[in-house]
């Protein structure tokens, strides 16, 4: 029996999106191959508020508290996942695969022909993480001018480009 469950996000959601956000990123800052990369900063409650509002985000919680979430939102045919975040205290409890895989039946359900992201190539909870779930890395952004645009802002604010990539998913 798990100890988690999973919803649709709510507007008072994005207080504790922002908090497990800050959790999570922990793992990059302690992350050895990370060492002087820079760690962006977690989106407001006020950003996470209004992706709420586009009603794909989800929220996995344990009694009242959230202990993690997918925070995604539409852009023509494509749902674009900003963070997907898990409490360190929660994780290795399949939480991340649910929220994914929970994401997908609303992308396919929502008529989205794919979901799309940026992550590290080579941290393991990264690129990997989604590897196993279906998604690509996409080598060529020639065709993705949003997703090339996503990985020029990384760049610029100090992230290394050979480290970052850019993902796809098709909904079936």
């Amino acid at each position: 029996m798990s100890d988690w469950s999973l919803r649709l996000a709510r507007s008072e959601d994005a207080e504790a999106f922002h908090s497990v956000e800050e959790d999570a990123a922990q793992l990059l800052i302690e992350e050895p191959s990370l060492a002087g990369i820079p760690v962006p900063p977690s989106r407001s409650a006020d950003e996470y508020r209004t992706m709420i509002g586009g009603r794909h985000c989800l929220a996995a919680t344990s009694g009242e508290r959230v202990v993690g979430f997918a925070a995604a939102h539409r852009i023509g045919r494509e749902l674009h996942l900003h963070e997907l975040s898990v409490a360190r205290d929660f994780q290795r409890k399949r939480i991340g695969a649910t929220l994914l895989n929970a994401l997908k039946i609303d992308a396919n359900n929502s008529g989205v022909r794919a979901i799309t992201l940026h992550t590290y190539r080579d941290i393991p909870w990264n690129a990997p993480f989604y590897a196993r779930h279906g998604f690509v890395i996409i080598e060529d952004l020639t065709a993705y001018p949003r997703l090339a645009a996503g990985q020029d802002a990384a760049v610029e604010f100090g992230l290394p480009r050979d480290r970052r990539c850019a993902m796809i998913h098709f909904i079936d």
